[in-house]
């Protein structure tokens, strides 16, 4: 049987830049060791196993030292401990995939003479937050008291997609890598990043984080948009990164999903045991978002909201995500995306792009691929 020679520090990359415990790899793989030290060497059905384990791509395994694997846009992180590790390779390809569907959406629609869109990089950092979310308010023909209006976080989801959507955004919502529901995005690495473009801007959201902060990372992306500013966010303790841009980015974003004289007029009317659980139905928000806005705002102190927040954490694994499971097809609407869909589906049938492409860009093959067009087609 043959045998494929592999250099360590290729497969100490693969590991570390899998995020995985070594003790398990070296369980699946008992040989490992001697793999590293050299005394033995992998078969080829081996190594393509050990790849699949750590997600990565087979061909790598064959260089001669690690290749660069980091993000292509910036990663605004907020730092509350120690230095972060790098990306993880699941943040790092859904990246690479939105990009992929981005540019090949963008070639099409200047194809079809799409114009550029006139909001992109309309704003800078030194606008006032009041004209931000003026703008923002315009731009997605949604008022002040938008989210009251719905009847819950899941239909002011839907709306705030929608409204992006109507303006020439691609939207994603997705919490795994792809299709893969075993490899589940996680939101305490990243809760979402945009790919800015005058022509097809894309928003991706991780869809395993709690749906209310979905619709945060909504409305900070938008404004990234306005802002010509691409990059991935974390936002731990809704706090932003340090950076100028983030900082903006979040102010903005609250005052459009939570404005303060709305909340200032509220908060004195409502008992305060009752406070988060009433505001936060009200804005269709996270009750962190909203204790958050309070301590911004002066009405609430830094320690009655460190106490909440702890509290917020500990139970926050057991608060509902985006399923996994359920409806296929109907789960494409958020993971593919209507606009990045429809071009698919339009330029399949025009002859203009393969089947075998489409498959490729989508993740879906076959039938799968048909029902999913034919349901989004039809608006399912």
């Amino acid at each position: 049987m043959a045998r494929v020679p592999v250099r360590s520090a290729i497969l100490q990359w693969a590991i570390d830049r899998a995020g995985q415990d070594r003790t398990t790899i070296t369980e699946r793989f008992p040989k490992l060791p001697e793999w590293e030290q050299g005394t033995a060497m992998p078969t080829l059905r081996q190594l393509e196993d050990f790849a699949k384990t750590t997600h990565t791509p087979l061909g790598f395994l064959f260089l001669d030292k690690p290749p660069e694997d980091r993000l292509p846009i910036p990663f605004f992180r907020t730092v509350t401990g120690p230095t972060p590790n790098r990306p993880s390779a699941d943040l790092i390809e859904t990246v690479q995939m939105m990009e992929i569907r981005q540019g090949w959406v963008r070639d099409y629609w200047i194809e079809e003479d799409r114009e550029p869109l006139g909001y992109v990089r309309t704003l800078d950092t030194g606008t006032p937050t009041p004209m931000v979310v003026a703008a923002m308010r315009q731009l997605l023909s949604l008022s002040p008291g938008w989210a009251a209006s719905e009847s819950d976080v899941t239909a002011a989801r839907r709306v705030l997609c929608r409204a992006l959507e109507r303006v020439g955004v691609m939207v994603v919502v997705n919490g795994v890598v792809g299709n893969n529901t075993h490899r589940v995005l996680d939101p305490n690495e990243f809760r979402g990043f945009v790919l800015v473009d005058d022509v097809a801007p894309l928003v991706f959201v991780n869809g395993a984080d709690a749906l209310a902060a979905q619709i945060f990372t909504l409305a900070h992306e938008a404004v990234h948009l306005l802002f010509g500013q691409s990059g991935v966010f974390d936002l731990r303790e809704l706090r932003p990164a340090d950076d100028l841009v983030e900082r903006a980015c979040n102010q903005a974003a609250a005052e459009f999903l939570v404005p303060q004289d709305d909340l200032r007029h509220i908060w004195v009317q409502t008992e305060p045991d009752h406070r988060l659980s009433t505001l936060a139905r009200r804005y269709k928000a996270s009750r962190i978002v909203i204790a958050r806005r309070a301590l911004e705002l002066g009405l609430w102190d830094h320690e009655a909201f460190l106490q909440f927040y702890r509290t917020y954490e500990q139970n926050r694994s057991g608060r509902s995500r985006q399923a996994t499971g359920g409806d296929f097809y109907r789960s494409q609407n958020l993971r593919i995306g209507r606009l990045f869909a429809d071009a698919v589906s339009r330029a399949t049938s025009e002859g203009q792009l393969s089947y075998l492409e489409a498959f490729r860009m989508t993740g879906l093959y076959g039938e799968a691929f048909h029902k999913v067009m034919d349901s989004l087609s039809r608006g399912r």
